[in-house]
């Protein structure tokens, strides 16, 4: 069973106050530009995983603060959420089709900056 808002086209046609704080893509934003939600997004890029792929994947990031995360990112509808009913529950992440289109340009970003600064080893 997956999880996650879905915009439909009457909504996506609606254009946003991005500036005023009560805009709902404001709240989106946020959530995607958060010190961890970046890095969520980047990780489900290539692969669904499981919550603890997922943290695994991001060094620094706590238990609870991905929990946090996860779950403004998939209200968003950026992240779909899976639940496998066996013992204990398996949970799996991926990115939504919208999550796809956030997160490129993204790794875009990121790529041009690793690219752009000097050479010093891992990270």
């Amino acid at each position: 069973m997956r999880e996650g808002a879905q915009l439909t086209q009457a909504e996506a046609g609606l254009r946003y106050e991005v500036f005023h704080t009560d805009c709902p893509a404001r709240d989106v934003v946020d959530h995607v530009t958060s010190r961890w939600g970046i890095w969520v997004l980047i990780s489900l890029r290539s692969n669904d995983l499981r919550f603890h792929e997922l943290r695994d994947s991001i060094q620094g990031i706590s238990e609870k603060m991905l929990a946090q995360t996860l779950r403004a990112l998939v209200q968003d509808g950026l992240v779909w959420r899976e639940v496998e009913p066996t013992s204990p529950p398996q949970v799996t992440y991926g990115l939504s089709e919208f999550g796809q289109d956030v997160s490129e340009p993204l790794t875009d970003l990121f790529n041009r900056i690793t690219q752009r600064l000097p050479s010093r080893g891992p990270g």
